[in-house]
């Protein structure tokens, strides 16, 4: 279930027509000091890093409001550019790991060790759309096995949790390959492996191998949960809609979802009953109900950011906040980085702007949420396309017009 309220708009008059970009008409802030800004957008899909769009952000409104105060906090709800963020905010090694991508061909992704005990895993380095071409994209032959190798990296560095960030996949495997790579292999009836994909899953019939038998040192096994031997693993921000493919499709009868419910928890000890329906389950392409059957406990990858990188405090100290996102759609409004930064600046009755890529959302829905004002990049340029190919000058762009309406001249 979702930690977020939605909020009533406070002091908002909407005069903005159109559905495709909502906003009021000026300011709410003081008129003798310069504007405190907080900037905390997320990733712009394959476009701009959460980093990048905050500077770029701030490039665009300074040059309006160069007296300004900006303070600079990109965020990430747990998909593409988790790790990134993190290290940003809290510091953290990178430890560099040889996994494969999606298709099994080479690649390499990271672990963020922070501290003695965490382990922090982005499963987009292994799963994510962006190591794809489009015609690549087909998540009946794609696999999540290289997030099960990250995972089993992270223990193997001495992390005693391992927090692991859903969202962004290509795959639709229910997580058979990441259990393969922790040493649960899903077998068909006659005994064979599974080749790699979801469309396999429907020759399933059962788990050879306990995941991570061999992976946790007996003196940490109070630390790791039940059974026993498992890492305590967390389960962080869903960014695909739950139970679908990354093309949007609804998965096949028998897809990620049989695997947990006719496999793992006949197969897995401990693992629950209510698999199938658990909350999260279906993220990134099934992924989430793997993770869950070996005792993670899902939480808001937005919630778990906001509380490593101090937001609430740079929420305190602010009187405008700007958020981002490649697409403010109806998927925003459910637990991910907009919603959560405007749950916040609600709650401070701060005024809370989107700058996206494109905006879908209408104004009321986006007041009800706690947005002031919502802007596109592609209304700016005139199109979609013309808001991909300006990356970062576009978003530069909006934010200097922005600039002008909430800031004193």
């Amino acid at each position: 279930m979702s930690r977020w309220k939605m909020f009533e708009q406070v002091n908002a008059t909407p005069t903005a027509q159109s559905d495709s970009e909502c906003h009021n008409d000026g300011p709410r802030v003081g008129q003798d000091e310069p504007v405190r800004v907080l900037v905390a957008p997320d990733s712009f899909g394959g476009t701009m890093t959460a980093r990048q769009a905050a500077e770029a952000v701030a490039t665009g409104w300074r040059r309006q409001a160069p007296d300004d105060e900006l303070v600079l906090r990109p965020l990430s709800d747990g998909g593409p550019g988790f790790l990134d963020v993190l290290n940003t905010a809290i510091g953290g090694e990178y430890v560099k790991v040889a996994i494969p991508d999606p298709l099994g061909r080479d690649t390499t992704g990271s672990v963020l060790r922070v501290g003695g005990d965490d382990g922090y895993v982005e499963s987009a380095d292994a799963t994510g759309l962006h190591l794809l071409t489009k015609a690549e994209r087909d998540p009946k032959i794609t696999t999540s096995y290289g997030v099960g190798l990250l995972i089993a990296a992270a223990v193997d560095t001495g992390a005693h949790r391992v927090v692991v960030g859903l969202g962004g996949s290509a795959t639709n495997d229910g997580g058979a390959g990441m259990m393969a790579a922790l040493g649960a292999v899903a077998l068909d009836g006659a005994g064979a492996a599974l080749p790699y994909g979801g469309a396999a899953l429907v020759s399933c019939d059962r788990l050879a191998g306990v995941p991570g038998a061999a992976r946790c040192r007996a003196g940490d096994r109070q630390r790791c949960g039940q059974p026993a031997d498992r890492p305590a693993w967390r389960v962080l921000g869903v960014r695909t809609a739950e139970g679908r493919d990354p093309r949007g499709r609804a998965p096949a009868r028998r897809g990620p979802r049989s695997l947990g419910a006719e496999v793992l928890v006949r197969d897995l000890p401990g693992c629950p009953p209510d698999l199938a329906t658990a909350p999260g389950a279906g993220a990134a392409g099934g992924l989430g109900a793997a993770l869950l059957a070996l005792g993670a406990r899902r939480e808001s990858g937005i919630a778990l950011v906001r509380d490593l990188i101090g937001l609430d405090a740079a929420l305190d100290a602010t009187d405008l906040v700007v958020t981002g996102e490649g697409s403010f759609d109806f998927q925003s409004l459910r637990g991910k980085v907009a919603a959560g930064v405007a749950a916040g600046a609600a709650e401070r009755a701060l005024p809370c702007l989107v700058m996206a890529g494109q905006v879908s959302v209408g104004r009321r829905e986006a007041a009800a949420a706690g947005i002031e004002a919502a802007y596109s990049v592609a209304d700016e340029l005139g199109s979609a396309q013309a808001a991909i190919d300006a990356g970062a000058s576009g978003l530069t762009r909006l934010a200097e017009r922005v600039a002008r309406e909430w800031s004193r001249r």
